[in-house]
């Protein structure tokens, strides 16, 4: 199963969930497809949607995934990785109004760079991406959370 999700911020990302639609219409897709839309207004036509989950349903759907596909926000990413999922990441772009800037790009680079991730900048792309991600070989995430913990706690005495 893929599980789409894309934050819940104001903005939307149409242009995603309408490839992700013509990608099933066309046969590209072929597996279940289900997605929190957030502030999205283009309605998908061949897969099932909410704009937001609650936490224990959101928590479900990621486990029952194998492949996320996500927007560039660290904690969409964050949360796939610490499960173990497959994350393709799309980052949202300025502009097609997705966000006030394109820092996603920036964070997508940085998480392709520790191998954590399979990166798609150009939507074109992303039934290859969907179609050969099981096939990557990807570093295992590592939470740093102690590390920033140790540091803040060393600064601060």
């Amino acid at each position: 199963m893929i599980f789409i999700t894309l934050g819940s911020q104001k903005f939307q990302f149409n242009r995603i969930l309408e490839e992700i639609d013509r990608l099933i219409e066309s046969h590209k897709i072929n597996e279940t497809v289900v997605a929190q839309i957030g502030a999205c207004t283009y309605v998908p036509k061949y897969f099932s949607y909410q704009n937001y989950y609650d936490r224990e349903e959101f928590e479900r759907e990621i486990n029952k995934s194998d492949i996320i596909v996500t927007h560039g926000g660290t904690g969409a990413i964050v949360g796939s990785l610490k499960k173990g999922k497959l994350v393709i990441v799309v980052p949202r772009l300025k502009k097609y109004g997705e966000h006030v800037d394109d820092h996603q790009i920036e964070i997508t680079k940085q998480f392709d760079g520790l191998n954590l991730i399979c990166p798609c900048y150009n939507l074109k792309e992303l039934a290859e991406k969907i179609k050969y991600i099981r096939e990557c070989n990807f570093a295992k995430y590592s939470s740093n959370t102690n590390t920033i913990m140790k540091s803040i706690e060393e600064f601060i005495s």
